[in-house]
């Protein structure tokens, strides 16, 4: 009989740049202060993380008695010239109006294109999938950024949706199970829940960061 693995998506929570609604790629920010995070069970076989600071800040907090292994390809996809900036202060640049039409065929200035950001993603996924079936890792949890998630469950959800139709909110995560062969074939998932992390919801996470 199939067995199956267990994969948490966590997204990082809110840094002050977040707050501020820039936008935040491969540039750093502190967590805000003062953010509750819910228990987690300690029954993770494996923490994996984004290189950044805000999700291993984060993987820290809600498992300081793992050390999570870091997952460089897993960061968030890089603004370039936007990095750090508002919707605001971008707002009547014409190579940002065009972006927002279409995002998957535009790519920032100095930045990453769509397709190059899910060709690095789904390196780092198959990565650490594989990784996991040959240590025969049956549970992990994954600190990572709102556009992987995206990225992640448009690809491997059992249920179906656009990139933009997943909402990410800071401090919270979907859990994927999955049949390992699937998983080794790269083939969708078998189901899908919500995984709170945080006691108090800071943000909605409309952005990628």
């Amino acid at each position: 009989m199939d067995d199956t693995v267990a994969i948490a998506l966590f997204r990082h929570g809110m840094t002050a740049e977040n707050k501020r609604r820039a936008y935040v790629g491969w540039t750093d920010s502190p967590l805000m202060p003062g953010q509750v995070f819910s228990e987690i069970p300690e029954n993770f076989d494996r923490v994996y993380t984004s290189d950044l600071g805000r999700c291993r800040e984060t993987a820290n907090l809600l498992f300081p008695k793992k050390t999570a292994e870091v997952v460089p390809e897993l960061r968030e996809m890089s603004f370039g010239d936007w990095e750090g900036k508002t919707y605001e202060q971008l707002k009547h640049d014409t190579i940002y109006q065009k972006w927002l039409d279409d995002p998957f065929s535009i790519s920032p200035p100095n930045g990453e294109s769509f397709s190059a950001f899910s060709r690095r993603v789904q390196k780092g996924w198959a990565e650490m999938t594989t990784n996991m079936l040959e240590q025969r890792v049956r549970t992990s949890a994954l600190i990572t950024h709102g556009g992987v998630i995206r990225y992640l469950l448009s690809s491997y959800s059992p249920e179906q949706k656009d990139f933009w139709e997943w909402s990410i909110p800071y401090g919270r995560g979907y859990q994927l199970t999955c049949s390992s062969k699937g998983l080794r074939r790269g083939e969708r998932c078998i189901s899908l829940q919500e995984v709170p992390l945080m006691g108090k919801q800071n943000g909605s996470g409309s952005n990628i960061s």
